[in-house]
């Protein structure tokens, strides 16, 4: 028997408002990655992450009322701690990332996120993927390879730590889209920032470096940049669908890139952005496909498969 709707998956019918807060949270990502990048190599990963939700627990204060009024079950808890793990370990390759390669391709290569989400969707949900939305999940592929381009220039090892980093951060996509459907968003955001913290916590300490003030506030802009963008991400996830706020976050490449060149002087990489494009369009159309196979709400015949 199907899952009955729950009242706050029900609410799920303001796509303007989800726009909206995608769109915000574009912008609190892209100042995360300035902030990140001014740190740069001062601060090893485990500890830049551990410090950035470490910091970032004061801005958690006005969610406490949210918590409260929360109820809990094993597996709601145990899913919240996969997210946790999921995202602590995208945190750290992310951040190392961030030091080694160009803003652009970071930016880039997280746009596989959705196509991992959909195949995540596809292992653990069931939902079927004919032939068109392999043939664009093929088209996003070939665009990472047109941005590391294997063969024709040496892979920097941040090019390998954004692959592995994009795809534990499409699980915690995906699971961050199931729990908006079990608890209030202020929930998902305060369990996150805690359960990173702890699990980023040993790692932290076996890295640690003397940080001085200069890096623990650009870090704590970190955190309140990304804070705030993870809760305005989870609004939009409470809002719309992912087939109307996915393909908003592809601004960012635009914003990224900009920042890259005039703020830190990095180039435009013509290769980067044509790979950027083809991941680009290989999920635009995915989301477009889907959102077509919903509005004529078909149940496809046992041979067939959606495209």
């Amino acid at each position: 028997m199907a899952e009955a709707a729950s009242p706050i998956a029900a609410r799920n019918s303001r796509p303007l408002w989800g726009v909206f807060w995608m769109l915000v949270t574009g912008a609190c990502f892209v100042a995360v990655t300035a902030t990140v990048k001014v740190v740069g190599q001062d601060v090893p990963p485990a500890q830049s992450g551990f410090l950035r939700y470490a910091l970032g627990l004061v801005f958690l204060i006005p969610m406490i009322p949210a918590m409260r009024r929360a109820r809990f079950t094993g597996p709601l808890l145990g899913l919240f701690g996969l997210r946790g793990l999921a995202h602590s370990v995208a945190v750290m390759l992310w951040f190392y990332a961030m030091t080694r390669i160009p803003i652009a391709d970071v930016t880039a290569l997280n746009y596989l996120n959705p196509i991992y989400v959909m195949l995540l969707a596809a292992i653990f949900l069931g939902e079927r993927i004919g032939a068109l939305r392999i043939g664009a999940v093929a088209v996003a592929f070939l665009g990472t390879l047109v941005i590391v381009r294997p063969g024709f220039r040496e892979i920097d090892p941040g090019h390998m730590a954004m692959l592995f980093a994009a795809i534990f951060m499409a699980v915690s996509y995906f699971l961050a889209k199931r729990l908006t459907e079990r608890a209030e968003p202020a929930v998902v955001v305060f369990l996150l920032s805690v359960m990173a913290t702890v699990f980023l916590a040993p790692l932290a300490i076996a890295t640690w470096v003397p940080v001085g003030w200069r890096e623990i506030g650009w870090l704590f802009l970190t955190a309140f940049f990304a804070t705030a963008g993870h809760y305005t991400m989870t609004l939009a996830f409470a809002a719309a669908p992912l087939t109307v706020t996915q393909p908003v976050t592809f601004l960012q490449l635009i914003w990224a890139t900009a920042l890259g060149a005039l703020v830190f002087g990095e180039g435009v990489d013509i290769w980067v952005m044509g790979g950027g494009a083809m991941i680009i369009a290989s999920v635009s159309f995915i989301t477009w496909r889907e959102a077509v196979l919903k509005r004529r709400n078909i149940t496809p015949a046992v041979p067939q498969t959606k495209g």
